[in-house]
């Protein structure tokens, strides 16, 4: 794959209506307000951040590799925060 087709897959994001949903039930969980309807709604999109997040690490560490650099190299030239800011 080539370095621009990786950047379009590392840029894509989800539609803002629905990170604006998941924040809002995220908010409601942390806030210990979350009826079960809306815990089992956040269920969903949660498993799909996970693989959408497993996906944009692999496409990061196939980018670094293409440009024969490291994987924080690639995130810091590129503007990504370190995993453990997302979320």
């Amino acid at each position: 794959m080539r370095s621009a087709e990786l950047l379009q897959r590392i840029n894509r994001g989800v539609p803002a209506a629905w990170q604006r949903r998941y924040a809002e039930l995220i908010a409601r969980r942390q806030a210990e307000q979350l009826t079960a309807e809306e815990h089992h709604e956040l269920l969903q999109p949660t498993a799909q951040i996970e693989r959408l997040e497993a996906q944009r690490v692999e496409d990061l560490a196939a980018l670094a590799r293409l440009r024969g650099t490291t994987l924080a190299r690639v995130m810091a030239d590129i503007g990504v925060a370190p995993l453990a800011q997302h979320g």
